[in-house]
Parts: C-alpha cells; structure tokens; sequence
C-alpha cells in the first residue's frame, strides 16, 4: 500500500519570507526483531530470542530465512516445521535521531503504511496505537513523545491465532471458514480467519500455503510538516464523453488555522496540449475540501488495450499564498466512463462492461497475490505478470478478494497497458462477523483503498467480497451451520453480511468514486435474487474440476459472465525442481501431494482422472506434467471458446488463475516464476480479436466467427478435411461478413457430412479465417477424445537460426502433430508461439526471446507431442 504521487509541501503563514518544506524521512532501514521471549513457541523450538537485523517492509519469515535461521519456505515439504512462526509473537525495534530543528515542526507524523496485523506501537516507551487490520495505513502524531536525540520506536507483533483462538472456543459458535489448517495448529471448523482483517490466503488456500505472515509489511516514515497538509488529490469524471470531459480537481486541505489561498490545477494531455485553471479559497481551521473544475475538449479517452491507447492525462495542482507555492501535487489518470450495463433481455438480465460507450467482452483471468510474502514481491514482477496477461490477448484481470490490495505500482501498470481490474474488496469467502466494530474498521478500510486508488482507469469495477453470498446460501457447510444456530442468528448474520456488502461498502464506493461501478459479491446479483445464477449477474462454475464433470459440460452452461471456472495442471519441470529432488517426481510422492493443495494433496488424482478421460495413461512424470498441462489447456480452450461464441448473451470470461503464489500444481496459466504453461499460450490465441470457433456437440459441430473489432469484416471460411498421415481429402471456401463486436454463426455441419465416409480416428479439420488472402484465425476440430484417436508418429524436425533480430526456431511435422511442446529446460527464455498443433506437412516459425546463443539453445531444447507421453499406443 505505498502512497500515491503526492508530493506535498507545508502552507506557511501568509508574509513569511520563504516557505518551510515539508521533512519526510524514511524509517524502514535499521530494524532489528526478535521472537517475544517466554512465548510457548520460542521454547517449544529452542528459538533464539535475541535481536537481529529485520528488513523493513517484510516478514518474520522472510527475515529469518535471510539469516539462515530457516529453510527456503518453498522448498520441498519445508511448510509443515515452519507453522510455529505464525502461532508466535514477535517484535520489532529501531533506535533513530530526531533533530532539534525537526521538533520544532508544526506536526510530525509517524506513518505506517502497513502492519500485519495485531500490533502494539510505542515510542519511547509511550503506547501509541494497538492495529487491528492489515489494510489499514496508520498515521500517527508524535511530536509530543519525540525528544531530540535518540528515539526508539517499538512494535509488538501478536499472533492472530494465538490471541483469537482462546476467545473463540468459548462462543457457542464459529463462523464457517475457508480452509481448516492441515497442522493441528487450530480444530476443525473453528477458523480464527474470519475475525480479524489480515488477507485470507494466509491461513492457506487450495493453491497455496499456510504462512501467517507478520511484520510491517509496508514502508514506515516520519512526515514534518507546519499549517498545511495536503492529504489528497483526486480527478473527479463528473462526464466524459467523445466530445467534452467534465472534472473536478478535488484537493483535501488539513489546515491549522483560517487563511486565503490560491489553488491552481495544471493538465497536461498526451498529445502535449495543456490548461490551467485557478481559483482563490478561504480555508477554514480543520478539514478543507475544495473543488476546481475543468472542461476539456474532445478528450483523449483511455481504452482498454484492443479498442484505442490508453491515454493518460497529467495534473499538477499549486496551493499558494502571499506568491510562494506552500503546496503542491501531481496525479496521472485517464479519461473514460465506465457503465455495468444490466439491460433485460431474451436470456434474463444482463452483465456487460462498457467503456466510452462501447461494449467490451471481458477476456482474461483471476489474479491472487504473487507471493506468500507481499513485501518480496517487486514492481518489475508485478509488470512482468501484467505483461503475460496483455501478451496473451487479456483485457480484464479480476484481483481476488482473499489477497490483499496492491501497491500503487501495479495499478500503474495497468493503467498504461489498458488492462481494465475488477478490485474485490478483502473479503475471501468466510462469513463475516455482524458486529459493528468489525464493519466500522472494514468501512475505514474501504475509505483508505478507495481513496488511495480511485484515480487508476484501470479499476472498472469495486466488488464486496469473493462466494460470501454463494457459499451462504448453497455450501453444504453453511447449510449445516444454518441448522445449527437458531433463526433468529441467522437472521443477525444475514443482515449483517446484507448491511456490510449491500450498503456499508457501496456506500464508500458511491460516495468517493462514483464513477466506478459497484457490486455487492462475486458471484451475485447484487442482491436482487439468488447468487450464482445462470440468467442474471455473474457466475462461478466448477461442476467440471470440483465436481469431477466431464470437461464437455463446458458446454452445458451459457451465464451472462462467467468470472470464474478452472482446471488445474503442473507447472513445467524447471519449475517443479525449484521445490523438489529427483526422488520426489512422482504425483503420490510426500513432497508433490505438498506441493497440491486441493482436496489436501488428493487433486493429484483428479488431475489423473481428468488425464485418463481425454488422453490415456502417462508414461511416466514428466509425461503426467506435461499432460496435465495440454489437460488444462484445450478445456479452457473449451470453455472460454464457447462463451465468447455466445455473445451478447454471455459478455466474460475470467478463467481461474492467472498466476501463482508459489511453485506447485494449481489452477494458473502463468506459474511463480512467469513461465508460461500451455494454457497460457492457448489463451493468446482463443482470446485474440478475432477467432474461428468450432463447437462439435452430439455429432454436430457449429462454426462461429468471433470479433471484437469495432467494424465489420469481409473474410473468407476456408475448410480443409485431412488424414493424420499426410492426405489432403477436401478443400472448401466460402465468403462471409463478421459482424463488429459479435459472435457470428457460419455454419452447422454434422460429421457426415464433414467426413465423407473418412475414418474419424483419423481425420482432421482446419478452419481458417482468411482475410485478403491472410490467415487471422486457424482452428482445428477432431471427432472424439484424444485416446479415441489413431495419432501417428508425426516425425517432428527442428531447426535453429539467427534471423538477424535473434534466433527463430522451425518446428514441422510430416504427419499430424498433437500438442506440440517446446522445452528450453532452464533457460528462462521467452517463445512466440507454443503449444500448438500441426497439420501434416506444416511449419511453424518460433521466435526466440532472451539472452541465449544458439549453442545452448540447442542443448537445452527437446520437443514432445501427445503421443510420446502416452503409456500405450493410441488404438
């Protein structure tokens, strides 16, 4: 949660010769922390409690691994012995120097940033603050306990199992939660998690570890400052449109006392056109609020990256009195309207996002934290996932609300790559208490992030909460609970969870970003109904995957956005032997069921039975790896392919997960260290602008040309029908129109007529898109299940060159060539393309991206296909 670009100066009184500038001084270098001695932890482990060097933002766990005093969290089964970190108490110091001249300030502000989470503050041996939530910043003013010289600031750290976890035995009841803890270390059913505002996926999720996390996990500073403090600057879109953006410049002013100031905002466009605007301002003594409007002509609109640039607008704001500036700001922000269009239709209610009136199809995928620990996790990581999403032809990532918010940096990125963000408020799926306590912090909560991020044109969307409403009301366990308790606590519950998601936070939202759509839980209708339907608002399907359904029923559901479905897979071996030994390379093995969180390790055998239903047994690991992969691939393919042929009745697909939180098998299409699975290449092409999607249902397969262009198009459907050896049997063309932003049927053709009489084992179909002679979408359909499928040897060759912009591989096949796989061992090189499909005779060019010569190339490089990884041969 690091601050936005506020650069602020301090107001000095009217007549003065020369303007005092603000003082801030960073104190996140010299901590040292210790385990509290006497805690039951710290004896149980012998542990160390004397005080060393802490790095600040960070984590009690990454700090003991910088000092060698615990293994590499991730690897193998390390997990297990390093639970006592999280049931502990820690704390943290750190002497400073304060000046004389810096106690003569108006105001000095302790600031963090972020503490994680029960933490005692004191300086000087003086209490100053007890947090409670690890989303909140604290600013603190400590003139009063500073003196010149030596300071010492002192920050306790109380674990939240460890301090809720007695309390909670003693009520008649607890809260359904997520994921009870594999340790030991809390009972069954009696999840601590829910209580207290810390992200969820710490206490383990069913993609990640259990690591509780503690520390001052963002930076901490002093800010001096005299009669002025400019606390925020925010670009209010009142209206924007093609040909007129009307804003507010909105600055909030903390001021000791009255005085007459002038305000002036400076906007720069993207073109390098600019404008100023000025006004003069009585403040009064205490909280100022002041507004500046300005009118700009014909906008240059931020777009999501398909649709335009995503332009970005600067202001610079000046408060000035008697001449000298006394403070100042900047903000970058983008000019668009952003609508949740809920129109009633032929298919129930609508959910559809539309930016400067256009309706966009939302293509993309969920995204969690990068990291166990937050505080590692660097700006360049963050940009480099958002790249793979962008490069793979994504417009929307959905943050996931069991995570925590991200720091300023991402938002950044996300702006200048036009990927929209659907935020999630905190909230992963417990339920959630009804006390007014916990709604006042999670209200504040919701006041600091809104305010902190409501200038990104990125973010399109504030939701409340991830399955809070879905799991209420149709999870087997809350059933239960609901039995349990008496109706009249249900009811409490139920108003409770109504008040915070329906009105507490969209009132904040409504209030501080009105332009900014909000929606009360994901899944949901808003509240206007049952969650999790099919006919109105969005939808979470995982009957295929959790349900253990054929990955055909894909098929079976057409909501109106699907915001999550997934299928898990391995990520490649590099990565797999970043956490484990040559003698953990089985899917039983102690440290692989570690490493796969579903089902407590058991998801190994859904990942097998899923293989086995589509391709047939592995032959050996790596084969079950790579399978699992090419698995997870063509059934979001599936999946994602048929909801956009479904536009307008279905306007999203968001696939779980983009990215992983550490190495092991999940649901990502993007692993820990953003190499990228088939999945993800396969999502390049199934969400690119436009695409041929052919849909074989009951014998019957039915074409679709699918646009997200803003125009329509005259191509070309060329069919060609092959046998897997190597024979062209037929070729056939014929015109069409695609129509813009549509999803246009071209064909229905049964496998009759498709065939001729041509064994179905062994035949193809390419589909192609053609336009001006040119290829913009390619295809292939086959008639069964992969095991069903007579596939040949396809005899694949290689060949390496320097095409004098870096090196291209050629990849052709002489006969069919299934699920082709390109592995550069450990070289952490980028390719074009992978992932695909070969018909007899074709090539194809892959472009080689990173800092590698030919020669290692070489001798890392292997290429696979379905049928080396299979036990038997295909019939």
């Amino acid at each position: 949660m690091r601050r936005a670009s506020l650069v602020v100066v301090a107001w000095l009184v009217a007549g003065a010769a020369t303007a005092a500038t603000p003082v801030e001084r960073d104190l996140s270098t010299g901590w040292q922390f210790r385990l509290a001695p006497g805690a039951a932890p710290a004896i149980a482990q012998k542990a160390p409690t004397d005080w060393q060097p802490a790095i600040v933002p960070g984590a009690v766990q990454t700090d003991l691994l910088a000092l060698g005093r615990i293994g590499d969290p991730f690897w193998r089964d390390n997990e297990a012995g390093l639970q006592w970190i999280g049931l502990a108490d820690w704390d943290y110091q750190l002497s400073f120097d304060v000046d004389a001249a810096a106690l003569k300030r108006g105001h000095v502000d302790l600031v963090f940033d972020g503490l994680d989470t029960f933490a005692e503050v004191s300086l000087n041996g003086k209490k100053l603050l007890a947090a409670d939530n690890m989303f909140r910043r604290w600013r603190l003013p400590v003139k009063g306990a500073l003196h010149a010289g030596s300071n010492s600031l002192r920050v306790h750290f109380q674990s939240p199992i460890a301090r809720l976890q007695p309390w909670l035995l003693k009520q008649p009841y607890a809260l359904p939660g997520e994921f009870d803890s594999s340790f030991g270390d809390e009972p069954k059913g009696k999840q601590t998690s829910n209580y207290v505002r810390k992200a969820n996926y710490h206490y383990g999720w069913d993609w990640g570890p259990r690591y509780l996390a503690a520390g001052i996990w963002r930076p901490v500073r002093l800010e001096s400052w005299d009669d002025l403090r400019l606390a925020d600057f925010h670009i209010a879109q009142a209206k924007v449109d093609e040909a007129d953006a009307h804003v507010d410049a909105q600055l909030a002013l903390q001021a000791d006392k009255a005085g007459t100031v002038k305000v002036a905002v400076e906007w720069t466009a993207p073109n390098g056109t600019h404008g100023t605007q000025e006004r003069e301002v009585t403040l009064v003594a205490g909280e100022n609020h002041v507004a500046v409007p300005i009118d700009i002509d014909h906008p240059q609109r931020w777009w999501p990256v398909g649709y335009g640039d995503p332009n970005l607008y600067r202001f610079h704001t000046t408060v000035s009195t008697g001449g000298a500036t006394v403070a100042q700001a900047d903000r970058e922000t983008g000019l668009r309207s952003v609508e949740l269009r809920r129109d009633k239709d032929q298919w129930g209610r609508g959910f559809a996002f539309v930016v400067n009136g256009v309706p966009i199809f939302a293509k993309g995928a969920n995204l969690i934290p990068f990291d166990s620990f937050p505080a590692r996790v660097t700006t360049a990581r963050m940009e480099a996932i958002l790249r793979s999403a962008r490069d793979a032809n994504m417009n929307m990532l959905r943050m996931w609300g069991g995570g925590t918010y991200q720091d300023d940096a991402f938002y950044v990125a996300a702006d200048r790559m036009g990927l929209m963000i659907w935020q999630d408020f905190m909230f992963g799926g417990a339920i959630t208490p009804y006390d007014p306590a916990f709604r006042e912090t999670s209200r504040i909560e919701a006041v600091e992030q809104v305010t902190r991020l409501r200038d990104h044109p990125s973010i399109v969307l504030w939701a409340g909460n991830n399955e809070v409403q879905t799991g209420w009301e149709s999870w087997p366990d809350r059933e239960d609970f609901r039995k349990f308790i008496n109706a009249d606590e249900v009811r409490r519950l139920d108003d409770g969870m109504r008040e915070l998601f329906g009105k507490t936070l969209r009132k904040v939202v409504g209030d501080l970003s009105p332009q900014t759509p909000y929606w009360a839980s994901s899944p949901s209708t808003d509240f206007d109904g049952e969650a999790n339907v099919e006919n109105d608002g969005d939808f979470h399907y995982w009957k295929v995957w959790s349900g253990s359904e054929p990955i055909s029923h894909y098929l079976d559901v057409t909501p109106r956005f699907q915001s999550e479905y997934g299928l898990q897979s391995f990520p490649v071996m590099a990565t797999i032997k970043a956490f484990a030994e040559a003698g953990d390379m089985q899917p039983e093995s102690k440290v692989m069921r570690a490493h796969q969180k579903f089902a407590n390790g058991d998801g190994n055998q859904r990942l097998l039975l899923y293989i086995r239903q589509e391709y047939g047994e592995p032959k050996d690991f790596p084969s079950f790896v790579y399978l699992s992969q090419v698995m997870q691939a063509e059934g979001i393919e599936l999946a994602a392919e048929h909801l956009r042929s479904a536009r307008p009745r279905n306007m999203g697909s968001l696939y779980w997960q983009l990215n992983d939180v550490w190495p092991g098998a999940s649901w990502a299409s993007v692993d820990y260290f953003n190499r990228w699975k088939a999945l993800q290449f396969h999502a390049k092409r199934f969400y690119a602008p436009v695409d041929v999607v052919p849909l074989r249902r009951d014998g019957t397969t039915e074409v679709f040309a699918v646009s997200d262009r803003t125009t329509d198009f005259d191509a070309v459907l060329r069919t060609r029908i092959y046998d897997m050896a190597g024979k062209l049997l037929r070729e056939e063309s014929r015109p069409l129109r695609a129509a813009a932003l549509s999803s246009t049927s071209l064909a229905r053709l049964d496998d009759a007529t498709l065939l001729k009489g041509a064994d179905p084992r062994r035949t193809v179909v390419a589909f192609d898109l053609l336009e001006q002679g040119k290829v913009v979408a390619h295809h292939l359909l086959y008639f069964g299940a992969a095991r069903t499928l007579a596939l040949p040897q396809p005899e694949l060759a290689t060949s390496l060159r320097d095409s004098g912009h870096g090196l291209v591989l050629t990849v052709s096949a002489k006969r069919l060539a299934r699920a082709v796989w390109i592995d550069t061992g450990d070289l952490d090189v980028r390719l074009s393309n992978n992932a695909f499909d070969l018909l007899p005779g074709e090539s194809v060019d892959v472009a080689i991206d990173g800092h590698v010569d030919a020669d290692t190339l070489r001798h890392a490089l292997s290429v696979r296909s379905l049928i080396d990884a299979l036990k038997e041969s295909q019939p």
